[in-house]
């Protein structure tokens, strides 16, 4: 049917077909059998993470329920699931996730292999609330790890390495509610001035820059509980925005989820963008890095002093919780990740980033593994302190590395 793209079309995977399983037992089937296996999730990872030469597998044709465990108050959901799919159902039985990605669109499993994040001072990354696994082996068994298991830092966010992931079981909050305001036009001087206030005055706070204004936070996109008292943005410089925004200008703003202080259930307002429209612009890619959140002053100043014109889009900013978990980006530290969505031009992406990368090399930046980068493996490798231990996990589940490919070899292996 032609060659096989992620979502942005920035990445041709080597495989020329994906195999779709309508079963678990069909997938330990194909896993046994193959020599090499990927899984390709929804497609919105911009690296080669995903790549293989060998047997390209979706999951999201493997139809599982969503149980729920009202005494250790978890959801078990489907690797495949999106997080758009399993939302309502969680908020019906009064439960919620403490956090969620900017995209609804991701599955679960993607989510929590790659690192993914939302925002938010006290908020880890997707990939924290996956407290037991179901994956199926390089031999084809299927094999159940909690959190109570040892190494069970380095078995969900994995990148794959460690086995294919049909069920996740998440820890739950009670359900709430939220508000959304947006906030326009604050110096950046002022921002960075009042940078610890601003992040920590609500649930998720982003802040958004456009290409040609460096002196300017053009949006901070505020995300709070709906009985909290909301933030003041006139404090620092900012006017409220006075109809919906897109993080986008010039983008549909009926994409964005509920702005305007109206009250709305936490699924509607932590995402940035609703399920039912086109995430982000479409067409682009994106890097992602994530610096100590003590750094977090003098790495912005060093990244809006960039010219990045030609290539950008969007920046945007927001902070993560330090977690345990070995491969994250967030590891160890409190953290600011900067976010960049490209124009969709493989020469000027991969400039812009080299340019980011140089200005950002004396806070030690970790990349989103997902994402577009140009930083070298050996300097990728050395900044994750539990690598060799991860290593030796994987050599376990996966001694002939039949869930390996180029990018695990270079930035992993």
């Amino acid at each position: 049917m032609g060659p096989v793209t992620n979502w942005a079309g920035n990445v041709t995977f080597a495989a020329g077909r994906v195999h779709r399983p309508g079963t678990v037992e069909q997938l330990q089937q194909l896993v046994a059998d193959s020599c090499r296996v990927r899984v390709l999730g929804t497609g919105h990872s911009f690296s080669r993470v995903a790549d293989t030469t060998g047997e390209l597998v979706a999951i999201d044709a493997i139809n599982l329920a969503v149980e729920f465990d009202d005494v250790q108050q978890t959801v078990t959901v489907p690797g495949g699931a999106r997080f758009s799919g399993i939302v309502t159902a969680l908020h019906d039985r009064g439960r919620a996730l403490a956090n969620l990605g900017s995209l609804p669109h991701i599955s679960v499993a993607g989510a929590a292999a790659t690192g993914t994040h939302g925002s938010g001072d006290r908020n880890r990354s997707l990939s924290a609330s996956v407290v037991g696994v179901e994956l199926v082996q390089a031999d084809g068994e299927l094999v159940t790890h909690t959190s109570a298991d040892d190494g069970f830092a380095g078995s969900v966010l994995a990148l794959g390495a460690a086995g294919v992931m049909t069920r996740l079981t998440l820890a739950t909050r009670p359900a709430f509610d939220m508000r959304q305001q947006v906030w326009r036009d604050a110096p950046l001087s002022r921002v960075l001035a009042h940078f610890d206030d601003i992040m920590s005055c609500a649930y998720s706070v982003s802040l958004f820059s456009e290409p040609g204004r460096r002196d300017v936070i053009d949006q901070i996109w505020i995300k709070s509980h709906a009985d909290a008292q909301p933030p003041d943005g006139a404090v620092w410089g900012a006017r409220a925005a006075t109809e919906p925004a897109h993080p986008i200008t010039g983008h549909d703003s009926r994409a964005a989820t509920e702005q305007g202080g109206r009250r709305a259930p936490w699924f509607e307002v932590l995402p940035h963008f609703r399920a039912s429209f086109t995430p982000s612009s479409g067409d682009e890619q994106q890097s992602e890095y994530l610096v100590a959140r003590r750094h977090a002053g003098a790495a912005l100043g060093a990244v809006h002093r960039l010219d990045l014109d030609d290539a950008l889009q969007v920046m945007e900013v927001r902070t993560v919780a330090a977690e345990q978990l070995w491969l994250s980006p967030a590891f160890g530290r409190d953290s600011v990740a900067i976010h960049f969505t490209w124009h969709n031009r493989d020469a000027e992406v991969r400039r812009a980033c080299a340019a980011v990368e140089r200005a950002l090399d004396a806070f030690e930046p970790r990349p989103h593994w997902g994402k577009v980068f140009t930083l070298e493996p050996l300097t990728i490798r050395q900044s994750y302190p539990r690598l060799v231990d991860f290593q030796q996990l994987a050599a376990r589940h996966d001694p002939n590395r039949k869930f390996g490919n180029a990018f695990l070899d270079a930035f992993i292996y």
